[in-house]
């Protein structure tokens, strides 16, 4: 699946169980070899599982993952029935390394669309960890390669080599006999090359060196079938009594024969038609001492975007590989060495030690950023202050968002009506002497009063038009216009139009299309699009354009949540004040907070909240804590915080 071999997958519930008891043993393994301090590094598609189940076990071990292989495009990914376990399973480690960027996107994406994840800069915040995904493009041990030519026993070999086929153009082509690694249409080029070519028969050799591979399974033995079926045809076809087109090897070469061959061959075929990296190519290339010989490589592999000089051509393409082999037997030698000397120098600074040392590097600057966005986490002893502030406190103001605070998103706005513990926790915190709760949010007034209308409450509705005391009426804020509506809502309209799964909700002094149901990448562009195009609109207008949590909303940019709050906070000394919010519209209310009281951003995305919280249960579990240190000893009552979850006041 990973290579885009499709036709080639089968599924088996007890394989997949087999798959999940190996990823445990492992698991088991190293949690008995664990010790604080230690690193663990996973590698390839074989433990996918592996991260989740350490980070289970060892909660703060260090982990890193590196993929190996292609991580294939979201539309190819999203066929494997337990795609949703395979991510969270990779999600365990704090860093996740791919050879290629176009690895990195394809995660990146399936983690949006399969498990809703975003993420900024590569980077996933998940509850309270930072997980990052990034490029380590694997080198090889390059001085072994370079210096392994000069060895007595690899120029022993060399000599052999030249000797056999003296006279001849070596075309190389090494591979494990994989059907991922394009041998039949390599050697189908070869054959379409000899046959529009005459003058190049009887000068050209192609050293086929098949290392065996897997070969109990039957996709492999038939391969190998095929193979030999083709190497012989062409054999018969061309073959003439002084010259044999093809050298057929199926074996394991020694490294000493491998390091020979490289040198001596005057052109690589390296094409796969799926590669994660390929480091055949960059081992060829290291054994070039003197600068000569022509690299052909597979846009399908992951050296080739670090390869740019090679002859790069699409394997699938017959024609584009024989004119890169007729391109390869006339390029000039000072064309090659300029070619290769600069593929050389980057190989020599980014080899294999290099790999280690910038996965491990990077592995721990995550865990630091990581560790940073904790210290500002409303958690441990911060939270421990934090409590003992408020119940020092004789009066208290606190605002809460309600969408992503205290309540999930769901696909719907109307569907995200209060449970019953969270309107237990409102109800609770309000009734506490000396707390004044004020509920900021977008949502429109009426539905703010019908579901907090009986909770003694403030409450500020579309993001500070309108706002009401508990004991109060509705205020509108001044100056308000709605006329602009006729001009924006065809836009908005236009959009919801082009883009399934959108909709506008119009309030009565503001517009917002929702994109939540809206594919992540569609919803993504289009939401660029309308929002450069409401901005260059409003740009001369007493309009503001906000981009929320799967929202675009246009407002009177004269009022907003901070300039609702002040109302509340200048009435009186407050002895504590905390704000909660999770997107942008929520950063206003974070700014008219005073410097020392409390401002907590849900999430832990760029803000200027003082605090982070990382989910709605957390800002929950949070309220409740504060209940409770002002119910100290009265052990009767209880706040329902979520689903089988209560805290005992």
């Amino acid at each position: 699946m990973f290579h885009y071999f499709r036709e080639l997958v089968s599924w088996n519930e007890q394989q997949w169980d087999a798959y999940k008891n190996v990823n445990q043993k492992f698991a088991d393994a190293v949690t008995k070899q664990y010790e604080p301090g230690d690193i663990i590094w996973v590698h390839d598609y074989h433990l996918l599982l592996l991260p989740a189940m350490l980070r289970e076990e060892i909660p703060d071990a260090l982990i890193g993952f590196f993929n190996h292989i292609p991580f294939p495009s979201y539309e190819t990914f999203r066929i494997l029935p337990q795609r949703r376990e395979i991510l969270n399973g990779m999600l365990g480690a704090d860093l996740l390394g791919f050879h290629t960027y176009d690895y990195v996107r394809h995660f990146l994406d399936s983690l949006s669309h399969i498990l809703g994840y975003e993420h900024t800069y590569d980077t996933i915040s998940i509850d309270n960890r930072q997980i990052k995904a990034d490029i380590f493009p694997m080198g090889i041990d390059y001085q072994k390669f370079e210096q392994a030519v000069s060895e007595p026993t690899v120029q022993h070999e060399i000599a052999g080599i030249r000797r056999k086929y003296a006279g001849y153009k070596i075309f190389l082509s090494v591979d494990r006999l994989d059907y991922t690694k394009g041998i039949l249409k390599r050697l189908e080029a070869y054959d379409a090359f000899l046959e529009k070519n005459p003058a190049f028969q009887g000068r050209v050799v192609l050293v086929l060196v098949a290392v065996p591979s897997r070969t109990t399974v039957c996709h492999y033995r038939q391969l190998k079938e095929e193979v030999d079926q083709l190497v012989g045809d062409i054999t018969g076809r061309y073959a003439t009594l002084g010259w044999t087109p093809i050298s057929y090897f199926y074996d394991t070469l020694s490294s000493e024969t491998l390091t020979a061959m490289y040198h001596v061959a005057d052109i690589a075929l390296v094409t796969p038609l799926r590669d994660g990296m390929n480091l055949m190519a960059k081992e060829f290339l290291a054994t070039r001492t003197d600068g000569s010989g022509v690299l052909i490589l597979s846009e399908m592999a992951g050296a080739s975007s670090e390869l740019g000089e090679a002859l790069i051509i699409n394997p699938f393409n017959r024609e584009d590989i024989v004119q890169a082999m007729e391109r390869a037997m006339v390029m000039p030698p000072d064309e090659q060495v300029t070619r290769n000397r600069q593929m050389q120098d980057r190989l020599r600074r980014y080899d294999i030690n290099y790999w280690v040392r910038d996965f491990i590097r990077e592995l721990h600057l995550t865990r630091e950023e990581s560790n940073a966005r904790k210290a500002r986490s409303l958690t441990g002893t911060e939270r421990a202050r934090f409590l003992k502030t408020y119940k020092d406190a004789t009066n208290r103001l606190i605002f809460l968002d309600y969408d992503g605070t205290l309540m999930g998103f769901t696909d719907l706005p109307s569907s995200a009506v209060p449970d019953e513990p969270v309107l237990a926790l409102v109800r609770r915190l309000a009734s506490i002497p000396g707390n004044e709760v004020v509920i900021v949010s977008g949502r429109d007034r009426v539905t703010l009063g019908t579901w907090f209308g009986d909770i003694p409450v403030g409450m500020v509705a579309e993001h500070g038009i309108w706002s009401k005391r508990a004991d109060g009426d509705w205020q509108i804020s001044d100056n308000l216009t709605k006329d602009w509506k006729e001009e924006i809502l065809p836009v908005m309209n236009l959009f919801a139009e082009r883009t399934p799964g959108s909709f506008i909700e119009e309030k009565e002094y503001s517009l917002v299309w929702h994109y939540r149901k809206t594919g992540p990448k569609l919803g993504e562009l289009r939401s660029r699009e309308l929002n450069n195009r409401l901005r260059f609109i409003t740009a001369n207008k007493n309009l503001e354009v906000l981009k929320g949590n799967k929202i675009i909303e246009v407002k009177n940019s004269s009022v907003n949540k901070g300039q609702a709050a002040l109302q509340w906070i200048s009435r009186r000394k407050w002895d504590f004040i905390l704000a909660v919010g999770d997107d942008q519209t929520d950063e206003y209310l974070f700014d008219v907070v005073p410097d020392g009281q409390y401002s907590v951003k849900v999430g832990f995305s760029q803000s200027g909240a003082r605090y982070n919280l990382s989910s709605v249960p957390e800002v929950r579990s949070l309220l409740a804590d504060c209940i409770l240190t002002d119910s100290a000893g009265d052990g009767e009552s209880q706040v329902p915080v979520a689903d089988n979850q209560s805290y005992l006041l």
